[in-house]
């Protein structure tokens, strides 16, 4: 009987643990990601300095928002709204697209990460 109790509460949790993860994928993407820019990265009207961000995907409403922040400095922050476009496949590669404006600076357009069925498209 104790046996029994110990296999049904581990089926549970398995399925508790499974319908968790489901709903916190169900569009295709991580909550939380990291990126590194190489150089200055305009993102959402603010110009990143070079480093290491923690990225989160958070929802205001019906509009999806990416938060940027410095790993080494929690003063250095971006937001910026973004469109999910899925793709064909999970993304086998982290990958950064950018275009360069009048000023000569980076200004982040897709990013995609590994792992990912859809990518952020910036508005």
């Amino acid at each position: 009987m104790r046996l029994f109790r110990v296999i049904l509460l581990m089926v549970y949790v398995l399925g508790l643990s499974c319908a968790m993860f489901a709903a916190a994928n169900s569009m295709g993407i991580q909550d939380v990601s990291h990126i590194t820019f190489v150089a200055p990265m305009r993102v959402g009207g603010a110009l990143l300095p070079a480093g290491e961000y923690l990225v989160r995907h958070t929802m205001n409403g019906q509009e999806h928002v990416m938060v940027f922040e410095s790993v080494k400095t929690k003063a250095v922050e971006a937001k910026a709204k973004c469109t999910l476009i899925p793709l064909t496949k999970k993304a086998n590669e982290t990958a950064t697209i950018y275009e360069m404006n009048a000023a000569n600076e980076r200004v982040l357009q897709e990013l995609v990460f590994r792992g990912d069925t859809a990518k952020h498209v910036f508005q």
